[in-house]
């Protein structure tokens, strides 16, 4: 009986794996995937000592809604030490109520906590023609989640990397592959404290 409880208990023990639940900026949108900054984030905590892991459950075209839903299954397979939360931009997109992703948000990171996991949010940021109303209530969602949740925030996963010409796609919307590893560092500035 002790054996078993103590295999339960270690299966239910948070792994050093990294779990990415995002749309298609983290699904490496039109590039290959291992050109993709979660697949360079994977190379990277696997060459720490002890190493960790990348999980890449990301989908194109994910909302938070899709992602709520799916994250308890990832959680009970994956028992991630870390869930970096990158949703949003979809919902936005087509003009959802920013008090529904606040709850789907919310919800996600109250799961993953629930967990036993750490959680890092990494936001989004809207066109301009989306105007300053909605694209300043989006940016208040992820710091008035951050702050209340007391989570680890990427304010702006793009962050020197949107208004460069170069490094984004056709569709103004996705990195290419050269953007990549400057998204990888921003995340990367907010993830490795919570490795420890």
């Amino acid at each position: 009986m002790v054996g078993w409880l103590a295999a339960a208990a270690a299966q239910a023990a948070p792994s050093r794996t990294v779990l990415v639940l995002g749309d298609s900026l983290s699904a490496a949108h039109n590039i290959a995937a291992d050109q993709g900054w979660v697949h360079l984030l994977d190379v990277r905590l696997g060459d720490m000592v002890p190493p960790w892991a990348a999980i890449n459950a990301s989908i194109s075209g994910e909302t938070s809604l899709s992602g709520r839903n799916r994250l308890p299954g990832l959680l009970a397979k994956y028992h991630p030490g870390v869930v970096a939360i990158e949703l949003g931009a979809n919902d936005g997109l087509q003009g959802l109520p920013l008090d529904e992703l606040r709850a789907n948000l919310a919800a996600m990171v109250d799961a993953a906590q629930a967990a036993k996991a750490k959680v890092l949010l990494l936001g989004i940021e809207l066109p301009v023609n989306y105007g300053p109303q909605y694209r300043d209530g989006l940016r208040a969602v992820y710091a008035d989640l951050a702050r209340q949740k007391h989570v680890a925030l990427v304010p702006f996963l793009l962050e020197g990397v949107a208004l460069e010409p170069q490094l984004m796609q056709d569709d103004g919307m996705h990195p290419r592959a050269a953007g990549e590893p400057i998204v990888l560092e921003t995340v990367w500035k907010a993830l490795r404290s919570l490795l420890q």
